[in-house]
């Protein structure tokens, strides 16, 4: 039985006239009569007929799809910012291709390269940690193809950005951290050349120095994202003769880490140490003691990035601000591990 998928150019053959009519009577044309219209959709069900709706819109110039590129999807803040993202293109009845970077540049790269070939309409991308370089991100504007980046950006491409308070989100973490009682308070950082991260910095160093508290240098690591990074660094501060009584991360997968070395040194968390993170991961909530964590609104996130291009992009409105930057405002989660009990 052959494989062979039923074109237009079928239909026509079968049906005696031209696959223009055929393509016109299809597409509910008026200048096609009822019967021929009825005629035609009754054979190409007969001959199990599927409309190449991706060709019809390229002709219409364009593709009605939309990329999203996201570092990985098998955690639960990206999942939720496509789920977002997905919402919002089924409600304007566009398609959705999903990539993933896995945190490496090439494998980023090759997914642009990949969506520039499906030609979808615009690409909405958060960047993987090792992604320093814009070249390919000023490629896929060369192609005349928009983009949106959210969450992770880089500041030097011109682009719309869907970004959360960053050094407000971790300036409140730490306070709450050192109104239970905690003085020694680390930070887990990510690639530091990532604003999301510098801004996260800043507001842990915000709080600190409003409080008047003296932390060592070494207890501010950067690019620790990974767990087992962040182990490391964990088991390395803990360690020490005066270590930290307490950890403030830019990732639950991070703050997951420092569960797990203090629960191995015999350290109780949070009598002896306080645990805040970020993104609200799943397994945050339902691990003993429950971890503390900021709330990006990741699936608002996502709804957002692509409103904007349906918003704004596509029917060339006024741009949000000046500088086409929205802030969705995040909301923190205090859970066990930050609740010290005297």
């Amino acid at each position: 039985m052959s494989r062979k998928r039923v074109t237009i150019y079928d239909l026509a053959k079968e049906l005696g006239i031209s696959a223009s009519y055929v393509s016109r009577a299809l597409n509910d044309h008026p200048s096609i009569s009822q019967k021929v219209i009825e005629s035609v959709k009754k054979k190409a069900q007969e001959l199990n007929y599927i409309h190449n709706s991706h060709a019809a819109n390229l002709r219409q110039g364009s593709s009605k799809t939309l990329g999203v590129i996201v570092p990985r999807i098998n955690q639960s803040f990206f999942s939720d910012v496509i789920a977002g993202i997905e919402e919002v293109c089924f409600k304007n009845n566009h398609s959705l291709i999903i990539c993933q970077s896995h945190e490496s540049l090439i494998q980023e790269c090759k997914a642009i390269d990949t969506l520039i070939q499906q030609n979808v309409d615009c690409i909405l991308i958060s960047v993987s940690a090792e992604t320093q370089s814009i070249t390919h991100l000023e490629n896929i504007k060369k192609h005349h193809i928009e983009l949106v980046q959210f969450d992770r950006c880089l500041d030097q491409v011109d682009s719309f950005k869907v970004l959360n308070d960053n050094k407000e989100a971790s300036y409140k973490a730490a306070k709450i951290l050192i109104e239970q009682g905690y003085r020694k308070i680390a930070f887990l950082g990510g690639p530091s050349h990532l604003s999301i991260f510098k801004r996260r910095k800043e507001g842990f160093i915000a709080a600190i120095k409003e409080h008047e508290l003296s932390i060592p240098y070494n207890f501010i690591v950067d690019d620790t994202l990974s767990q087992p990074k962040a182990a490391e660094a964990a088991r390395e501060l803990l360690s020490l003769k005066e270590p930290p009584d307490a950890f403030l991360s830019t990732s639950d997968d991070q703050s997951l880490a420092v569960l797990q070395v203090a629960e191995s040194m015999g350290i109780k968390v949070p009598s002896q140490l306080g645990i805040f993170g970020f993104a609200n991961e799943d397994f945050s909530s339902i691990i003993k003691p429950s971890l503390s964590s900021v709330d990006q609104r990741s699936k608002e996130i996502g709804k957002r990035a692509a409103q904007i291009y349906f918003e704004f992009i596509l029917s060339k409105k006024p741009t949000l601000s000046e500088h086409k930057e929205e802030i969705i405002v995040s909301d923190l989660l205090i859970r066990d591990s930050s609740q010290r009990q005297e």
